[in-house]
């Protein structure tokens, strides 16, 4: 009888001692929540970025690209399948000439894919970059789809187009790599020819058709490609 005493007051210590043990993490865990709104072992559904940042994710850079994201859809609690004008105008709050800055550092690291006049179908070339640009992902968490029009048309009708050539990059990307998640991935915005169009300078940039004549009306019917290497 002693023995088996003994025994319970062993178990029943015991058990204290992990009653107690969660407890404290019930607790600790709790507390995280209080202090960031989620809890620590919670981890994010997207990619992480590379902790080495490149060099252009500078605060004012981080700002505007922090807007873009809650507008279009990629972060925050509200669904949503990509910007168009209106949505980068009033959500973003962002002026043509920040929005373009904001994809200026990005020279260097994305392509612009090319379309014919009032098309949206992808030539080999155009699916060949854009199939170059999403392989070269090195740790990045976002890869961004901006697609415009030239002035030729109505603004209804270059909307829709730049829509299109968004969807075409889009599904070339599902089509050829069958990912999960691509809509936590792939932030689309199509901008017709009423927000942020291009100049002829940026025909200096990596452009899909190189052997082709490119001017300001040429530059605009495309979709530009890249992944974005910045932690938020």
């Amino acid at each position: 009888m002693r023995g088996a005493g003994i025994i319970g007051i062993v178990a029943g210590c015991a058990l204290l001692v992990a009653s107690g043990v969660t407890v404290h993490s019930e607790v600790q865990a709790a507390s995280q929540r209080l202090k960031t709104g989620v809890a620590a072992a919670v981890k994010p559904a997207v990619a992480i970025a590379d902790d080495a940042e490149a060099p252009y994710c500078t605060p004012a850079f981080k700002t505007v690209l922090q807007r873009v994201l809650n507008a279009c859809g990629l972060v925050g609690a509200e669904a949503r399948r990509g910007c168009q004008p209106a949505d980068v105008k009033t959500l973003a709050s962002i002026s043509d000439d920040d929005f373009n800055a904001l994809f200026t550092p990005l020279k260097q690291r994305g392509g612009v894919v090319m379309f014919d006049d009032g098309s949206e179908k992808l030539d080999d070339d155009g699916r060949k970059m854009i199939e170059e640009m999403w392989l070269d992902r090195r740790g990045a968490r976002y890869f961004f789809i901006v697609a415009r029009a030239s002035k030729t048309g109505t603004p209804e009708f270059n909307r829709t187009l730049s829509h299109k050539r968004a969807n075409s990059a889009f599904f070339d990307i599902s089509d050829k790599f069958k990912e999960q998640d691509l809509d936590k991935k792939v932030g689309m915005l199509w901008l017709g020819n009423e927000f942020a169009q291009l100049g002829a300078e940026y025909c200096q940039w990596n452009v899909s058709r190189k052997n082709k004549a490119c001017t300001a009306e040429a530059i605009n019917r495309s979709a530009f490609v890249s992944w974005v290497d910045c932690q938020l």
